[in-house]
């Protein structure tokens, strides 16, 4: 079996600990992100090589780290990068494409990369099931409710089929009456999985979406991604063939979609508190609280707080869906915490900011073994490198010498520069930037 994981996704209902360019599929609520946990799933059915990833030009260095991580090895072409976000329907395609070029007519199961899901038996029984159906069917996955919940897709299942059921209907979001009916009427929560053999999908996009198969017909896929409608699997294909079924899937499912449904998968105290990080909590009970300092609580209860390093969100669990009206009013005024954790992920590593004010910064450098920034210089500022965990081959007008741990060199304002890890472990520099300007335009790279 084939299976393609959808990583491009860039929700904000998880602010402040997600953000645009580091969204909740690779956040570690635990020892391993939600990403982590759909690619480990995915090998219960299908080798490294049978893998593929589909994400952007975003998250790519991000999905490397994180499968380098978890010791899984894919091969480079495995991981396709979608130029533009078009919503579900393209990526599958996408994916559906390069695998019936690579392998032909496959069974193919596409998981979503920000769910969270308990792989159990009765989930491999689920799969196991659908894997029958999908010879015939486009198959999906329907999680029994165990409340009416008004966030959920829903799924309506019809006549009997050996494996599972026709769907009757897909129904999105309804309000909470309409949900309840939903849950006494035995509905189904719609998983955001399917599986299906490429060529039943392509017969049912040339039904459906032509238009979509004959723009994915253009060699350069940049071009292609420029045509290309954005549209859900669910409302392109899904909610109009006669072919759809679903199988039930009876485990531990949630799409992680608010913190308090975060704080309904997540392990609490005897008071009902979910605690992680320096947490001091008096009289207080069923809150969640995410903290990188000292967070102490007293006498709450139901609330929300999550605090990082450059943002603090405090709120009523109940109100936790409000919280992409905060990432919308950041947007507006143009605030990069919108979009940016104080860690950000670049081909060679990653850079976080320590500290900072309008005459310099302070960052902690991350080089990944093998790797080098550019060689490069800045007009309007110098920077002071000092090594704390590896040995750096350094670069400084021309002269190379080695840092090893505790040493330090000072890079003048005008100098071309570049720093390499040479080693096999992650190579750690705090560098600190001064000037009076200290923009991200001040830069001229050589190589």
């Amino acid at each position: 079996m084939k299976t393609i994981i959808l990583a491009g996704g860039s929700g904000t209902r998880l602010w402040p600990l997600s953000r645009e360019y580091c969204p909740k599929q690779f956040i570690k609520f635990d020892e391993t992100s939600l990403f982590q946990k759909a690619v480990k799933r995915s090998l219960i059915f299908s080798k490294p090589d049978e893998i593929f990833i589909v994400t952007n030009e975003r998250y790519k260095f991000l999905t490397r780290d994180q499968l380098r991580e978890i010791g899984v090895d894919l091969p480079e072409e495995n991981i396709l990068i979608e130029p533009e976000a078009k919503n579900t329907l393209p990526a599958v395609c996408y994916g559906v494409k390069v695998i019936v070029e690579k392998s032909g007519n496959e069974t193919i199961a596409v998981l979503p990369s920000d769910h969270l899901i308990e792989a159990n038996k009765s989930y491999i029984n689920a799969f196991r099931n659908a894997e029958k159906l999908a010879e015939n069917y486009l198959v999906t996955f329907g999680i029994k409710p165990t409340h009416p919940h008004t966030g959920y897709g829903y799924i309506k299942p019809g006549k009997k089929l050996e494996y599972g059921y026709l769907v009757e209907a897909f129904t999105e979001k309804p309000d909470y009456d309409t949900a309840k009916k939903f849950v006494n009427e035995g509905y189904y929560w719609n998983s955001g999985i399917f599986m299906f053999k490429a060529e039943v999908f392509f017969e049912e996009c040339m039904k459906y979406q032509p238009e979509i198969l004959k723009i994915f017909e253009i060699e350069d896929i940049k071009e292609a991604y420029k045509k290309l409608p954005e549209i859900s699997i669910d409302y392109g294909i899904m909610e109009k063939t006669s072919r759809a079924a679903v199988v039930p899937l009876n485990t531990m499912w949630s799409d992680v979609g608010s913190f308090d449904a975060l704080y309904s998968v997540s392990e609490k105290d005897a008071n009902g508190n979910t605690l992680k990080g320096d947490c001091l909590v008096l009289d207080s009970k069923n809150n969640l609280i995410f903290s990188e300092k000292l967070v102490a609580a007293i006498d709450l209860e139901g609330i929300v707080i999550v605090d990082t390093r450059d943002a603090v969100l405090v709120c009523p669990r109940k109100s936790a869906q409000k919280v992409r009206k905060i990432v919308e009013m950041l947007k507006s005024r143009r605030d990069k915490r919108a979009e940016f954790h104080r860690t950000v992920y670049h081909p060679w590593g990653s850079l976080t900011i320590l500290e900072e004010n309008n005459f310099y910064k302070i960052y902690r450098r991350t080089i990944l073994p093998k790797k080098k920034l550019p060689l490069q210089r800045h007009y309007h500022r110098s920077e002071h490198w000092i090594v704390v965990k590896g040995t750096a081959k350094v670069t400084v007008d021309g002269k190379e010498f080695l840092l090893r741990n505790g040493e330090s060199t000072f890079v003048p304002a005008g100098k071309f520069h570049q720093i390499e890890n040479p080693g096999s472990i992650p190579l750690e520099v705090i560098e600190v930037q001064i000037g009076e300007y200290l923009g991200e335009d001040d830069v001229e790279i050589l190589s």
